[in-house]
């Protein structure tokens, strides 16, 4: 397979070129025609698959660039009313025929002429939407989409003044790590203080949301909305059991690492107990680290790095720099948080995020960018359900890559012991991410299998978990109050229900990726490329043995993972 990153837009040929989704009217001609056409051969069926394909990748692609353009400004009321116009207007006039397509699929006796190897993954998945596609939720769907996105613009209007100066709270948590203990306390307590004003308002918010999703569940004969999301989320190849041996290893065998890095941190900065406020500060006379000051400036050197890592992986960056699918840098009224978004059609992804200056700025970079690279390599796949991955693969993109350009971060930094503290960083960050991933993951399970609780319950129930995938190495007295609310900071909760244990599933396939890296770095970055070439068109499994990996959660693999990262972590 050639690699290259000069990505064409798909042609059309069902849908006249100079289309552009305005209302459900104009749309619904293309659908009706693929529900009424007749399939009388094999090669039939091939062409309506692709014409539905087609008709897909235009919608999904208007649909993503209203999302991103209010994300960009939360702002615009414009913007916010031309997404909720998609949510409310046409994705509910959209699943009706969505499912009768599901059914005429399934039903069409050319199916079974199919190969089985290249459209089993497929298949499951229409089948699975059939089981769950109850009419009665369209509505509650529709109105879910809108007010998931109310997160964001509730967290984008958040800002504190540091020193006569208003900042994001994404730009003030760069005072973090700065020498001044007393400032990095009050920086630290103002940005908590401006969660606090909106805790009711998120609190309503996330119940609102629990009420509707586990509404939904029943609706469609779930006892309970995780199982339902399971079933959604296509998670054919591990259960709830398989989460809950997750959360019991990173107690055994994560922690230990965790309270070891902790009390690293506090020897290296003198201190007799580690705050909240302590944990990304350097010792005084060392300057935080400043690996790039602009957008543009990270752009140019996350090229730069991609290009010593393989040329490929560079000119993806290129090519979205070119067509200005990049919106790198935090300001008043942008959204928070950082995604890469696929464009089903026009090929090129859409990086967005919300830089501030900081290390782990560039460790979101070039997570992003192996998103990106994902959506590149996975483009031409000729069906856009088969470019449907799961997401405990697409995370693997994007945290291997994070330990792969390690090697190469030369290009942010002028000096070895700089590079030396960013390699440290990242792998401390590494392991510490864990407890944080169980700690969320565990709070969703019991959320959604007690959907009546009351908001005293929640935060017993939250500081419970939260108390539990914690050390004791850090000093909380006194903030008791910020950690009640610790979860609010984490938008995947409002947003994307039950989307977290894939970062830890990914997390442990990322470290054994980059195991192969270390001892042959041309093998693993082929077996990478190899994967994510696959898209969704294998079962999980087998996705990640094309990258060279064990599927495996079970305590004694993490703990060997865990050993060589902390093998690692003694060399730098």
């Amino acid at each position: 397979m050639t690699l290259t990153a000069d990505i064409q837009k798909l042609e059309r040929s069902f849908i006249p070129n100079d289309f552009v989704v305005t209302n459900w009217n104009a749309l619904e001609p293309f659908f009706k025609d693929l529900v009424d056409r007749l399939i009388n051969s094999r090669e039939d069926l091939e062409q309506w698959l692709k014409d539905m394909s087609e008709l897909e990748a235009v919608v999904s692609e208007d649909a993503c660039w209203r999302q991103i353009r209010m994300t960009c400004d939360t702002t615009d009321k414009a913007l916010e009313e031309a997404f909720t116009f998609f949510c409310m207007q046409i994705q509910p006039q959209l699943q009706p025929y969505a499912d009768k397509l599901n059914r005429k699929l399934i039903a069409c006796p050319f199916t079974n002429e199919l190969d089985a190897n290249e459209y089993f993954t497929y298949l499951r998945n229409v089948r699975k939407s059939i089981e769950l596609f109850r009419e009665e939720n369209i509505p509650l769907q529709a109105e879910l989409s809108v007010m998931q996105q109310q997160y964001g613009q509730i967290a984008g209007k958040m800002t504190v003044e540091v020193k006569g100066q208003e900042y994001t709270l994404q730009q003030a948590s760069k005072f973090l790590e700065d020498h001044d203990r007393s400032l990095r306390e009050e920086v630290y307590r103002k940005i908590n203080e401006r969660r606090l004003q909106d805790t009711a308002q998120l609190n309503d918010l996330y119940t609102q949301l629990i009420e509707k999703r586990h509404q939904i569940a029943k609706n469609a004969g779930f006892e309970n909305y995780r199982d339902y999301k399971f079933a959604e989320l296509g998670r054919f190849d591990y259960t709830k059991q398989d989460c809950y041996n997750f959360h019991e290893a990173v107690k055994l065998h994560v922690l230990p690492l965790v309270e070891k890095i902790y009390a690293k941190k506090k020897q290296k900065l003198g201190l007799d107990t580690l705050r909240p406020w302590d944990t990304e500060a350097e010792p005084q006379g060392i300057q935080p680290l400043n690996p790039f000051k602009t957008g543009e400036e990270l752009t140019e050197k996350t090229i730069k790095c991609f290009e010593l890592l393989n040329p490929f992986f560079a000119d993806c960056l290129r090519k979205m720099q070119e067509l200005g699918h990049l919106d790198l840098e935090s300001r008043k009224g942008k959204a928070p948080g950082g995604y890469n978004c696929p464009l089903a059609e026009s090929g090129a992804p859409f990086i967005f995020m919300n830089a501030a200056g900081q290390m782990h700025d560039v460790t979101t970079m070039v997570h992003e960018g192996g998103h990106a690279i994902h959506s590149f390599l996975s483009h031409r796949l000729s069906l856009s359900a088969f470019k449907e991955y799961p997401m405990e693969i697409a995370e693997v993109a994007s945290m291997a890559m994070e330990l792969f350009s390690m090697n190469f971060w030369s290009v942010f930094f002028d000096n070895e012991e700089d590079l030396k503290r960013a390699r440290e960083h990242q792998l401390e960050r590494t392991i510490s991410i864990f407890p944080w991933i169980a700690t969320i993951d565990k709070f969703q399970h019991w959320v959604y299998e007690n959907p009546t609780h009351t908001l005293e319950e929640r935060t017993e129930k939250w500081m419970e978990i939260l108390n539990e995938f914690s050390t004791g190495s850090i000093d909380y007295s006194g903030l008791e109050e910020y950690r009640k609310t610790g979860w609010q900071r984490q938008l995947h909760l409002f947003e994307v229900p039950f989307y977290y244990i894939e970062y830890g599933i990914a997390q442990l396939g990322a470290i054994g990726m980059w195991k192969q890296f270390q001892g042959d770095k041309e093998q693993a970055l082929k077996n990478y490329i190899n994967a994510l070439s696959l898209g969704g068109t294998k079962t999980l499994p087998a996705l990640y043995e094309a990258a060279g990996l064990e599927f495996n959660l079970s305590p004694d693999y993490i703990k060997s993972l865990m050993d060589f990262v902390n093998e690692e972590m003694e060399k730098v």
